[in-house]
C-alpha cells in the first residue's frame, strides 16, 4: 500500500475522475510503487555520494552539500513522479475487450479485443518476485501491440491470464 503522505489512492476499485465512465477500472497494487521507489533510492544514493564526497574532501562541508543537494532534489522529484505514474495505471475487463490506460502527461488507452489475442504471458523477474509481483503481457497479431499490465499480485495475474485465455479462445472460434 502507498504511504498516506503521497496522496495515492488504493486499488480497491477506485475510479479516477479523468477516466471514462462505464467499466470497473482496477488499479495496480502498491507493491509496484514500492519496487520502483526502492530502485530509485538504490540508484540515487550512490549518485549523491559520488557527487558529494569528492567535493566534501576538496571544498569542505559546504562543497559536499552543494554536490549532494542536486541529486537529492532530483530524487525527491522522481519519488513524486513515480507516485503519479503508478496512480495513472488502470485496467478494465469488458465483454469483448480488455482496456489498459496509463500516463500522466501523455495518456494512453490500449484496447485489446479478446478475439485478437494470440498469447497471454505472465512474467516475474527477480525484483518482482522479491516484492511479490508479476506482469501480464498480451501478444496479438499486431506488431505494435503494447498491452502489458505490470505489478500485479501473482494470484491476480494468473486469474487474468486464465480468464483472457478462455475469452480469447471463445471469441476466436468464430474467425
Amino acid at each position: 500500500m502507498p504511504d498516506a503522505s503521497d496522496g495515492a489512492e488504493g486499488p480497491e476499485g477506485s475510479q479516477a475522475p479523468d477516466r471514462p465512465a462505464g467499466p470497473e477500472w482496477a488499479a495496480l497494487p502498491g507493491g509496484l510503487l514500492r519496487l520502483r521507489r526502492v530502485v530509485l533510492v538504490a540508484v540515487g544514493l550512490p549518485v549523491a555520494a559520488v557527487a558529494g564526497v569528492p567535493l566534501w574532501l576538496l571544498a569542505g562541508a559546504g562543497g559536499g552539500l552543494l554536490g549532494v543537494l542536486p541529486p537529492l532534489l532530483l530524487g525527491g522529484w522522481g519519488w513524486w513522479l513515480l507516485g503519479r505514474n503508478w496512480r495513472s495505471w488502470r485496467y478494465a475487463e469488458r465483454a469483448d475487450d480488455l482496456l489498459i490506460t496509463r500516463g500522466v502527461l501523455w495518456r494512453r488507452l490500449t484496447v485489446v479485443p479478446y478475439g485478437r489475442m494470440q498469447l497471454v504471458e505472465v512474467t516475474s523477474g527477480p525484483l518482482e518476485r522479491h516484492f511479490g509481483l508479476a506482469s501480464v503481457q498480451l501478444h496479438t497479431a499486431a506488431a505494435a501491440s503494447d498491452a502489458r499490465i505490470p505489478g500485479l499480485l501473482p494470484t491476480e495475474a494468473e486469474r487474468l491470464r486464465d480468464r483472457l485465455t478462455e475469452l480469447g479462445q471463445i471469441r476466436s472460434a468464430g474467425l
